[in-house]
């Protein structure tokens, strides 16, 4: 399993795998859909917190819906939070490094689109299940010397420890979006895949990773997203 998988799957391997009896997956689609709303997007305009608890809210909607619901359908239940949540293009571009500017717009684009539908993807397969966790925003919030934030967040096991997931928030013209995510408080999700992708470019160019990505959407989906 490749390494970028394999450092959101930590996130993930917080998760029991045995699945209970899925909920309503209309309740499930509302619930998830919050992120999506006037409301909400207006709340993460002004609190960094706002984007991330809403993408808890729907990452819980998922896990209660089970592996019983149709991953396309927990596909569709994400895919709103996560965009509102993460700067993909950041973390894209991030990943990529300095690569990025010497593709052409048209390679950028494909390859924006199978990342974010990579990252959703990745969130579909991981959050699966349902054992009783629950998430935790802290409220205190860490300022970087370049203005970013650090919001502390918790995935609550029962008779377990938390699990401490850290993202990098940094103001938009959208208001705060997510820039990197750091598990256990140092491992981040860009520089993991940064390692990961760089092997791809360097094997075949910006069409390499696009296949790459499109084969993990695949694999993360077995077969249900092309």
């Amino acid at each position: 399993m490749d390494a970028t998988r394999s450092n959101q799957s930590r996130s993930s391997t917080l998760i029991d795998r045995r699945s209970l009896l899925a909920h309503a997956g209309a309740a499930m689609m509302a619930l998830a859909t919050l992120a999506a709303t006037p409301a909400a997007q207006a709340a993460g305009a002004n609190d960094p917190t706002a984007p991330i608890q809403q993408l808890d809210t729907a990452l819980l909607a998922s896990m209660r819906a089970g592996q019983s619901t149709p991953f396309a359908q927990r596909y569709a239940m994400l895919a709103p939070a996560v965009e509102q949540a993460f700067d993909l293009n950041a973390l894209l571009r991030g990943a990529v490094g300095f690569s990025w500017m010497r593709l052409a717009p048209n390679q950028q684009a494909a390859l924006a689109s199978a990342f974010e539908r990579y990252t959703v993807s990745n969130y579909a397969a991981n959050f699966d299940s349902y054992n009783g966790q629950s998430f935790r925003v802290l409220p205190e919030t860490r300022r970087l010397p370049n203005g970013e934030l650090i919001v502390h967040t918790q995935i609550i096991r029962p008779n377990k420890s938390p699990v401490e997931i850290d993202y990098v928030m940094r103001m938009t013209v959208a208001g705060w979006k997510a820039v990197d995510v750091l598990t256990d408080g140092t491992i981040s999700q860009v520089a993991v895949q940064r390692s990961d992708f760089g092997q791809l470019l360097a094997s075949g160019g910006a069409p390499a990773l696009q296949a790459g990505l499109q084969r993990k959407v695949a694999t993360l989906s077995d077969g249900a997203l092309a």
